[in-house]
C-alpha cells in the first residue's frame, strides 16, 4: 500500500464503524474527513471541491461513507480518482455508475467500486452464496427491514430517490418501484400487493410488507437470469411508511428543503421504534424445483453492516482481488469471502441457513 485509506464522511455512522473496521482488518494507515472534526477528523467538505482535492491527494482508496449519496453523485468519485487514487463508495449506485460511464473517468488500473454497503451490495451476495449450482432459473424473495435510527445522510438518501416505472423515462435515476416484481426477464407493474398487519417468520410481532423492486435488485435477477423476484420491505409500526411515500421524490435538493424532509423522516422512525430494541433482519429464500434455502441476517445496526462491507471491499481493491475499472461491488466481490468476512467482523448477531422443501417453513438450521 502506498499511500493511506481516506475515509470521507469519518464521523456519521458509518464512516466511523468503518474506520474501526478497517484497523480490525489491519490496515492501520487511515486517514479520517469529516465537515464535524469531532474525534480528530481532518476537516473537509465533501461539496468544497479545494478540500477535497486535497484530502483524496496521495490516498491509495478514498472510502466515501458521505451522504446523501443521491446529492453527492459523482463529486467525490471525481477527485479521489483525478488524484490517482481508487474509489470505494457505500451507495453511489445507479447514478454515479452512468455519471463516471459518462464521463470516461475510471482510466487505466483506476478501480472504482460502487454499491459497497449493505443494500445495495451485501444483500446481492447472499442468493449467490445459497445457490450451489447458480441461479438461473430460480425464483427468489427477500423481506428487509427493522427498527433502528436513521442518520441524516441516509434518511436524506431515501427521499432523494425517485420511484416511478423504469420505462417511464427515469433512465440512469430510476430508484425502484413500489409493488413492481421481477417476471421472466422483465419488470412487471403492479405484480404484487401490499400487505398490512401479517405475522412474518423471523421477523417479531405483526408487520407490514411494501413490495419494492430498486433498480439494483433487478439488475440481480436481469444478471443473475433469476425466473422470478419478489423484494418486499417489512415496515414495523404505522409512521415510517406513510411518511416515506409522501417523501420519496418529492424534496427539492436545496439544502434547507432536504434537512427538513430528513428529520421528519427520523421523527417518524423514532416514534415506530419507540420501546423497542434496535435491529435490521433480512431474510432470503430460493426455490430451485422442490427445494428451498432460505437465508436469515440479523444485525442491531444495518450502518455497521454497510460499514463491513465497505471495509472489506477496500481490502479487496488493496489486494487486487478487484480487477481495474467500474463496478458495483456485487459483481467483483467474492460472495462466500464476504460473507465470512462480515460474520468474522462480529456485525451480525445471526445468520443461519435452513434447508425445507418448497411448500414447507424451513425446519433445519445451520451456519452458513
Amino acid at each position: 500500500m502506498s499511500g493511506p485509506v481516506a475515509v470521507l464522511g469519518a464521523a456519521g455512522t458509518v464512516g466511523r464503524s468503518a474506520v474501526g473496521l478497517l484497523h480490525d482488518l489491519g490496515i492501520d494507515d487511515v486517514v479520517a474527513g469529516d465537515r464535524d472534526t469531532t474525534g480528530g477528523a481532518v476537516h473537509v467538505d465533501a461539496e468544497d471541491p479545494v478540500p477535497l482535492r486535497r484530502f483524496c491527494a496521495g490516498a491509495e482508496v478514498v472510502l466515501n461513507c458521505a451522504g446523501p449519496s443521491y446529492a453527492l453523485l459523482d463529486r467525490v468519485a471525481r477527485a479521489a480518482l483525478a488524484a490517482g487514487a481508487h474509489y470505494v463508495d457505500i451507495s453511489g449506485d445507479r447514478p454515479v455508475h452512468h455519471l463516471l460511464t459518462a464521463s470516461g473517468a475510471v482510466r487505466g488500473r483506476a478501480r472504482a467500486v460502487l454499491s459497497a454497503g449493505m443494500t445495495p451490495g451485501l444483500a446481492n451476495l447472499v442468493p449467490r452464496v445459497l445457490a450451489a449450482d447458480g441461479l438461473a432459473g430460480a425464483d427468489l424473495v427477500v423481506h428487509a427491514g427493522g427498527v433502528e435510527r436513521f442518520s441524516p445522510a441516509a434518511a436524506g438518501d431515501l427521499v432523494l430517490t425517485v420511484d416511478g416505472v423504469e420505462e417511464a423515462g427515469q433512465g440512469a435515476y430510476w430508484y425502484g418501484e413500489a409493488l413492481a416484481a421481477w417476471r421472466d426477464g422483465r419488470v412487471v407493474s403492479g405484480a404484487l400487493v401490499t400487505a398490512e398487519d401479517v405475522e412474518l417468520p423471523y421477523f417479531p410481532g405483526r408487520v407490514t410488507l411494501v413490495p419494492f423492486l430498486t433498480a439494483d435488485a433487478a439488475r440481480l435477477a436481469r444478471q443473475a437470469g433469476l425466473a422470478s423476484l419478489d423484494w418486499f420491505t417489512v415496515f414495523t409500526g404505522s409512521r415510517l411508511r406513510p411518511a416515506l411515500s409522501r417523501l420519496r421524490g418529492r424534496v427539492p435538493r436545496e439544502p434547507a428543503a432536504l434537512a427538513a424532509a430528513a428529520a421528519e423522516l427520523i421523527e417518524a422512525g423514532e416514534l415506530d421504534r419507540a420501546g423497542q430494541d434496535p435491529y435490521h433482519l433480512m431474510t432470503f429464500t430460493l426455490h430451485s424445483g422442490q427445494r428451498s434455502r432460505t437465508a436469515v441476517l440479523r444485525t442491531t445496526s444495518s450502518f455497521r453492516l454497510s460499514a463491513a462491507t465497505a471495509a472489506l471491499t477496500v481490502r479487496a481493491v488493496l489486494d487486487g482481488s478487484v480487477p481495474p475499472g467500474l463496478h458495483h461491488a456485487d459483481e467483483v466481490l467474492d460472495a462466500e469471502a464476504t460473507l465470512r468476512g462480515v460474520v468474522e467482523l462480529g456485525v451480525l448477531s445471526a445468520f443461519d441457513v435452513h434447508d425445507h422443501d418448497r411448500w414447507s417453513k424451513p425446519i433445519e438450521e445451520g451456519m452458513l
